[in-house]
């Protein structure tokens, strides 16, 4: 019997819901629309599904941190 090992971490998913982008940055559905709509946070669409990249999260919450710093 051959035993594969796998990784314990947990997968990092590629893109998220709006909710869940919206729960990750701490603010409501229709603010997290509002966001995507204004082009400051990128978003896709998967056929009739609208879905944020996991990396774009990260690239707002920075220009937000760098436009405090300046």
């Amino acid at each position: 019997m051959t035993i594969t090992s796998e990784s314990t971490e947990p997968r990092r998913r590629l893109v998220l819901t709006v909710e869940e982008a919206a729960d990750l940055l701490g603010v409501g559905r229709t603010t997290m629309y509002g966001l995507i709509q204004n082009g400051a946070v990128e978003s896709v669409r998967i056929g009739r599904l609208r879905r944020v990249p996991a990396d774009a999260l990260t690239a707002f919450v920075t220009g937000l941190r760098n436009a405090e710093v300046a």
